[in-house]
């Protein structure tokens, strides 16, 4: 579904959804996940997540076996079980018995809308849940490598933009980054200074977030075009990905070549695709495997 269209799901319906496909999976090739809900202090809210283990994650000779750990992030209207239901999880599996990843852990955390940022008016730090809660929360709690290199994070939509904004400020963190149809634009969108009687619920996700108005400098300091240039050295260290469809409703097709011209300034090697596609989970899955390809490829080469 589209980027600020995907409706958010009936909560019964896709849990009974879920549970059932758990049940195939596990049945099959004991692949699994486990959803729970973390409490958070900075948030003061239960967030929920789920984690998708590899087969052999439970074996009884593999106790001490410590695995990469890829972090998932949804797009707007999704949760932390989008993974399952939009058939990612279908796809990562398909490329292991084709050998073509290994197994490492993928965590998704609902974030909610909050493009995965501060919010400007300070009642969601949801960024700052992230970086200082949770994942030291999932490095606490399951069997996972804590070296840069074996650390990365994905996300399409919303979770493109959150994926990219928090790599790069924080390249110290993460060995590699992959966005598809990320939500990227350089400047905030014109129009969307009067959300409240506007009647644009695009306008009123992004003004939640980014102020009421936009508050430019905010903006600014959460993009990723403007984070490059503070972190040019950082992130030529760091392996980067990303692609769009250069049919995409939202043109953020744009936004995607104005950030590939931008890093080929800074001299930041990544690469980068525009595909023939709109803005949807069918895209996504058409080229999901590619960025799990990626990310395994660096989780590999860093053993």
């Amino acid at each position: 579904m589209p980027f600020f269209l995907r409706g958010h799901r009936s909560g019964r319906i896709a849990g009974l959804l879920f549970l059932a496909l758990l049940a195939t999976v596990s049945a099959s090739s004991q692949d699994r996940a486990d959803c729970r809900a973390f409490r958070s202090a900075i948030l003061h809210s239960p967030v929920r997540y789920c984690v998708y283990l590899p087969a052999s994650y439970s074996a009884a000779d593999a106790k001490a076996k410590k695995y990469p750990v890829l972090y998932l992030l949804h797009g707007l209207g999704g949760n932390e079980q989008a993974m399952a239901l939009d058939g990612e999880w279908t796809g990562l599996q398909d490329l292991r018995r084709e050998n073509k990843v290994g197994e490492f852990l993928v965590v998704a955390p609902d974030g909610w809308d909050t493009f995965y940022i501060n919010s400007r008016d300070g009642k969601t730090p949801y960024g700052d849940f992230f970086l200082r809660e949770f994942i030291t929360f999932v490095e606490r709690t399951y069997r996972v490598q804590t070296e840069r290199a074996a650390r990365g994070i994905t996300g399409f939509s919303m979770g493109g933009y959150g994926a990219l904004r928090v790599a790069f400020a924080h390249p110290e963190l993460f060995g590699s980054v992959s966005a598809h149809s990320g939500a990227l634009m350089r400047e905030p969108p014109q129009g969307v200074s009067a959300v409240a009687s506007s009647g644009n619920p695009a306008a009123q996700l992004l003004a939640n977030v980014f102020g009421n108005p936009i508050d430019r400098n905010f903006w600014e300091l959460n993009s990723p075009f403007v984070l490059a240039r503070k972190n040019p050295q950082l992130l030529r260290k760091m392996k980067i990905y990303f692609d769009c469809g250069t049919e995409d409703s939202y043109g953020f097709y744009r936004g995607a070549s104005e950030l590939h011209e931008a890093l080929d300034s800074l001299k930041i090697p990544h690469e980068f695709h525009l595909y023939p596609g709109g803005h949807s989970i069918s895209y996504l899955l058409a080229h999901r495997g590619a960025s799990f390809e990626f990310h395994w490829r660096e989780f590999n080469s860093a053993k």
